[in-house]
């Protein structure tokens, strides 16, 4: 069996208010590309986890990564032995680790179906954990994990995604936003959220982490429909209106900026 663990994007992210329990409310449009992490399955005595590709070095100790530990959170009867190629780079906005978690959900979903708690299962693992085991575009409240649909009027767009190779840490973004609430999401389709939206977490994270600044100019450079940083960073996309102006992107992106990490997709 194989499931592809959909990178996670926030077209918009609304910082609101810091909670009791020391945590942010938060308003977000999720959206999820058509690429990211790939998790290959087989049948084995116990849950083995290894991981490979280009950032497999990066996920830390296999046993106890998100994928370890998203399947010790499923009843399953038979072992799953399960391969990460690990494509996504780490703390970079993207929600790999939740991507893969909720890929598992998926997986242990195909064979034995999931329990009716699985909710409260993922958000265990994590506050985007839920919205990653749908991987479809959404409004997340609260910390993220209170869904709800909307109509999706930019399935297919292509999108670029590009990090300078600098991984960067929640916790010191959070901890440098200004604590200014700067008001709701906007109503609508996904497209207007997106359009009329921003993210509360770009200035901050610029602040630890300038080079992400030099990725929103590069990729603005390149005339998209909109260039955002997703979540607390490093990664910016940018959404266009062509695959062709996509490609054109990537190459002018890879040709001056030959280090940055990119990856071409669209929109699920």
């Amino acid at each position: 069996m194989r499931e592809t663990a959909y990178a996670k994007l926030n077209l918009a992210l609304h910082v609101r208010r810091r909670r009791e329990d020391g945590y942010h409310e938060l308003e977000t449009l999720f959206a999820f590309c058509e690429h990211g992490d790939v998790l290959s399955a087989e049948p084995a005595e116990r849950d083995e986890v290894r991981t490979v590709g280009e950032f497999g070095g990066n996920v830390g100790d296999p046993g106890d990564n998100l994928v370890a530990r998203a399947l010790s959170e499923l009843p399953h009867p038979d072992g799953l032995a399960i391969t990460l190629e690990k494509n996504l780079p780490v703390a970079a906005g993207l929600g790999g680790g939740s991507a893969d978690a909720g890929a598992v959900f998926r997986l242990i979903e195909r064979v034995h179906g999931l329990p009716d708690d699985w909710q409260d299962r993922a958000l265990k693992l994590g506050a985007d954990v839920p919205a990653c085991v749908r991987s479809e575009m959404s409004v997340g409240r609260g910390v993220g994990e209170e869904l709800a649909p909307l109509e999706n009027d930019l399935a297919g767009a292509p999108v670029l995604l590009v990090n300078p190779r600098v991984a960067l840490s929640t916790g010191p973004v959070f901890n440098a936003w200004d604590q200014e609430d700067r008001g709701p999401l906007p109503e609508g389709t996904a497209r207007a959220i997106a359009m009329q939206g921003r993210n509360d977490l770009e200035a901050p994270a610029v602040s630890i982490c300038p080079v992400i600044a030099d990725v929103l100019a590069a990729l603005r450079e390149t005339k998209p429909m909109l260039a955002r940083m997703s979540g607390s960073g490093a990664t910016c996309f940018a959404l266009y209106d062509s695959d062709q102006a996509r490609d054109a992107a990537a190459i002018e992106i890879a040709t001056h900026q030959p280090g940055w990490w990119r990856m071409a997709s669209v929109l699920r």
